[in-house]
C-alpha cells in the first residue's frame, strides 16, 4: 500500500506541473522516510545522486545533444527538405513524401524530437500549405515525422534506456535504425490512404531539373557523411557510442566552420542550450535512482514478477496490456521519465515472459513518443502549432491518422520482433 500511495503522489505532483525532476526525486524521498526514516533517506542521499550520473556510458548523451545543436548551427538541416523534395517533388504529394523523407535525415543526425519538429515546421509545414495541401494534414504530418528522431540513432532516449536497462548502448541504437526506417514507410502509405479519401488535402507534384536534384544533393551530402561515421564506427565496432558521438561532434563543428557559420555567440548557445538539456536529463536519472532506492526497499518488483507470472494469460496479451500502459503513460509523462520509472520495475517482467530488452526498449520508445503527439502533453504538436502558426486543435487532428499507423507498426513489432533484433544480430 505504501508504494501505490507513493506512485499515486508522484503522479498527483506531475499533473500538478512540478517539474518531473523533483516530482521523482520528491517521491523517492518521502516513500525512503517511510520506509526507514531520516537514516535510510541521509544514507541514499550521500551515495546515490553522485553514482547515479558516473557512468561513461552517460557521456555519449551531451556529445549527441552537442551533435545536434552544432548541425543547426551549421543551417545544413535547412537543406535537407530541398533535397529530399527535389527527389521525389513530381509524384503527387511528393512534397509531403519529401518532409518524411527530411524528418528521417534529420533523425540520423539528432536525438530530439521536438528540435526535429520545430525545423521541419518551419520549413516544410508553410511549404505545403503555400502548394495547397490542407493545413491539417501538412501540420499534423510534420508533428508526427518529428517524433523519428527517438528511433533511429543517434537517439538520446534509446541512449537513455540502453542506461537504465543496463543493455549494450550500441545495440539499442542500432536496433532502432530499421524500426525507424519502417515507420517512415508506414507514414507515407497512410499519407496516400488519407489522399485517397479525401484526394483535395493532397495537390499533384512540383517537378525539378536533374541540375536541381545535383545541387540540392550535393549541399546535404555532408550529414550523410556525419551519419555514416556516427552509426557506421557503432555498428562495424570500430567505436564506442561515447567516441562516435565525440567523432560526430567534432565533425558537425568541422561543418559549422566550413560553411562560415562560427561564432563565438553561435558556439556560446550551443553550449548553453546543450548544458540545459544535459541537465535536466541527468537530474532525472538522478531522482529516478533514488526513487528506484525507494521501491528496492518494498520489494514491489519481484512481486508484481510474481504476481504476474501466476497469471494464465499467454505472453503476448499481458505485452500488449504493458504496450497500451505505455501509450497512457505517453499522454501525460516525458519519455525520459517515463523510462526511469518503469523500466526497473517491467523489464525484469518482459525478460521473464521472454522478451529481448533490446527489442523492448525500441517496443516502448514507440509507444512513448506516440504521447508526443497526443492530447493533453502533446508537445511535438504544441511546438509546431507554434511554429507554423496553426491552431494546436488542428494539429492534433491532423496527426490522428499518423498515430495510427505508429500503434500499427508497434503492434507489428509485438508479432514479428525479430524485425527489431535482425540488424543487431548481424553487428
Amino acid at each position: 500500500m505504501l508504494a501505490l500511495a507513493i506512485v499515486v503522489l508522484l503522479l498527483v505532483l506531475i499533473l500538478i506541473r512540478v517539474p518531473v525532476s523533483f516530482a521523482i526525486l520528491g517521491a523517492g524521498i518521502i516513500g525512503l522516510f517511510a520506509v526507514g526514516g531520516f537514516g535510510v533517506v541521509d544514507g541514499v542521499m550521500q551515495t546515490v545522486p553522485a553514482t547515479s550520473v558516473m557512468s561513461y556510458s552517460l557521456s555519449a548523451v551531451p556529445l549527441f545533444i552537442l551533435m545536434a545543436h552544432l548541425l543547426m548551427l551549421s543551417g545544413l538541416l535547412d537543406s535537407l527538405f530541398d533535397a529530399a523534395r527535389a527527389i521525389v517533388g513530381r509524384i503527387r504529394g511528393g512534397t509531403a513524401v519529401a518532409s518524411i523523407g527530411a524528418g528521417t535525415a534529420f533523425a540520423s543526425v539528432s536525438g530530439s524530437s521536438t528540435a526535429a519538429a520545430a525545423t521541419l515546421a518551419q520549413t516544410s509545414t508553410l511549404k505545403m500549405i503555400d502548394e495547397g495541401y490542407s493545413p491539417r494534414t501538412a501540420s499534423g504530418l510534420v508533428a508526427v515525422v518529428g517524433t523519428l528522431a527517438a528511433m533511429i540513432p543517434p537517439s538520446i532516449i534509446l541512449v537513455f534506456y540502453a542506461i537504465t536497462a543496463e543493455v549494450s548502448v550500441g545495440d539499442v541504437l542500432i536496433a532502432g535504425a530499421l524500426p525507424g526506417v519502417i515507420i517512415a514507410c508506414a507514414l507515407v502509405v497512410m499519407l496516400y490512404v488519407t489522399m485517397l479519401r479525401d484526394p483535395a488535402t493532397v495537390p499533384s507534384g512540383q517537378p525539378s531539373t536533374w541540375a536541381e536534384k545535383g545541387r540540392a544533393l550535393g549541399t546535404a551530402a555532408p550529414l550523410a557523411l556525419v551519419f555514416l561515421a556516427v552509426v557506421g564506427s557503432i555498428y562495424m565496432g570500430w567505436a564506442t557510442p561515447t567516441e562516435a558521438a565525440a567523432l560526430g561532434s567534432v565533425a558537425a563543428l568541422v561543418l559549422v566552420i566550413a560553411r562560415g557559420r562560427f561564432s563565438l555567440a553561435g558556439v556560446g548557445h550551443t553550449l548553453v542550450e546543450t548544458t540545459k538539456s544535459t541537465a535536466m536529463i541527468f537530474a532525472i536519472i538522478i531522482g529516478a535512482h533514488v526513487f528506484g532506492h525507494f521501491l528496492t526497499e518494498t520489494k514491489v518488483t519481484p512481486t508484481l514478477v510474481a504476481w504476474i507470472g501466476d497469471l494464465t494469460l499467454p505472453a503476448f496479451v499481458i505485452m500488449l496490456c504493458i504496450g497500451i500502459v505505455y501509450v497512457v503513460l505517453g499522454f501525460f509523462m516525458d519519455q525520459i521519465a517515463i523510462i526511469a520509472l518503469t523500466v526497473p520495475v517491467v523489464l525484469p517482467l518482459v525478460v521473464e515472459l521472454g522478451y529481448d530488452p533490446i527489442w523492448f526498449g525500441v517496443f516502448m520508445v514507440l509507444l512513448a513518443e506516440v504521447g508526443l503527439v497526443t492530447p493533453p502533453m502533446g508537445l511535438n504538436v504544441f511546438v509546431v502549432a507554434r511554429s507554423a502558426g496553426r491552431r494546436v486543435e488542428e494539429v492534433f487532428r491532423g496527426a490522428f491518422p499518423y498515430v495510427i499507423a505508429m500503434l500499427a507498426v508497434a503492434l507489428l513489432f509485438l508479432i514479428f520482433p525479430g524485425i527489431v533484433l535482425w540488424i543487431p544480430e548481424t553487428m
